[in-house]
């Protein structure tokens, strides 16, 4: 999942509706580093913007509507998958991206606030879940891969271990507050690779 912790659209290229959308959505994730979720007001991303209120309201309508739009944007701009021909090299990659991401300033903020608004919002909560699952789809491909080479077991569910190789790294981020260390991704990738080539991710018939 690794971009840029300051969105890409900053360079604001295109016409003007490109222009307003790439400063909405930088107010956008400015105001969530800083106040976090609950303090993401629709006036106060306009300002910051330095664009209309009306024009916010109309094209977001709400504050999950800015924060919908800001993960897409996010998505949009993260690495693609790995493919080096060595599934543990492809599956560290990946990892990694997420340490980096957890562990940037910018980044990190930007996800633990939208992960905390989740817990409350059910519109936070789907912006997250389609994030998550386009970067799970994206990165899964390198299992199938794996697989094809004769890696992996056959059947193996590549998101599922993305998701068991992602998890203990967003655990300590968001649960226990933990720093969250290139040693956590490395470990992490060792447990779910040891556990994917003994068949732990083959569904059960």
């Amino acid at each position: 999942m690794e971009q840029a912790s300051r969105l890409a659209g900053t360079v604001r290229p295109g016409g003007r509706t490109a222009r307003v959308r790439a400063a909405v959505l930088e107010a956008t994730q400015d105001i969530l580093v800083e106040y976090g979720f609950h303090g993401l007001t629709m006036d106060q991303v306009a300002a910051r913007a330095g664009v209309g209120k009306t024009t916010v309201y109309r094209r977001w309508g709400s504050t999950p509507g800015l924060v919908a739009d800001l993960m897409k944007e996010l998505a949009n701009q993260s690495s693609p998958h790995a493919d080096t021909g060595d599934v543990e090299r492809d599956l560290l990659a990946n990892a990694v991206s997420v340490w980096e991401a957890v562990t940037d300033g910018r980044l990190g903020a930007t996800l633990q606030a939208v992960i905390a608004a989740g817990t409350c919002d059910e519109e936070a909560a789907d912006a997250l879940r389609v994030f998550f699952t386009r970067r799970i789809d994206e990165w899964a491909t390198v299992v199938d891969l794996a697989v094809k080479r004769g890696e992996l077991p056959e059947g193996t569910d590549g998101g599922e271990l993305i998701r068991a190789i992602s998890a203990p790294l967003y655990y300590r981020l968001v649960v226990t507050r933990e720093p969250v260390t290139r040693g956590d991704a490395e470990r992490s990738v060792s447990r779910g690779l040891a556990a994917a080539r003994a068949g732990a991710f083959v569904p059960d018939p």
